[in-house]
């Protein structure tokens, strides 16, 4: 897989987005996916980035989270907001991590995103339960770079 429209079918991007879905069901967090071939910067820097251009720092309880995936250089980095840092243990996604690398070593890209996804949205749950008056605030839709 070299190239980000042949990382996954329109079915698998569809199974990711159904998983955001899901996870958002119980929990107040946004979680978003974005992939793209190659980036030059550190992966997780690059995360960062992307988050604030995706405008995931802008929720109401500063709560996103984003699955970054750079398909060519197969590697991802998690990235999740000050509302999350300031109430989770310092190796909070270090399970999340490890669940999306043991299938993406497999090849199964879309199996490990969207057990990743509902992994992060378990987690989540536990700081930031959802509300009656919860609305999405972020797309659920996967970006792509």
């Amino acid at each position: 897989m070299s190239r980000v429209e042949d990382f996954l079918t329109a079915e698998e991007e569809q199974e990711i987005v159904e998983a955001i879905l899901q996870a958002e069901k119980n929990t107040s967090g946004e979680i978003r996916v974005h992939i793209e071939a190659h980036t030059r910067a550190d992966h997780y820097e690059r995360a960062k980035d992307l988050f604030h251009l995706l405008k995931m720092d802008n929720t109401k309880e500063e709560n996103g989270v984003l699955i970054y995936v750079a398909v060519n250089d197969r590697k991802f980095a998690i990235c999740g907001d000050k509302g999350i840092d300031r109430v989770v243990p310092k190796d909070f996604w270090k399970s999340t991590k490890n669940t999306i690398e043991k299938h993406f070593k497999e090849g199964a890209y879309k199996t490990g995103i969207v057990a990743g996804i509902l992994k992060a949205g378990t987690e989540l749950e536990h700081h930031f339960p959802w509300k009656h008056d919860d609305t999405n605030e972020l797309s659920n839709e996967i970006s792509k770079g």
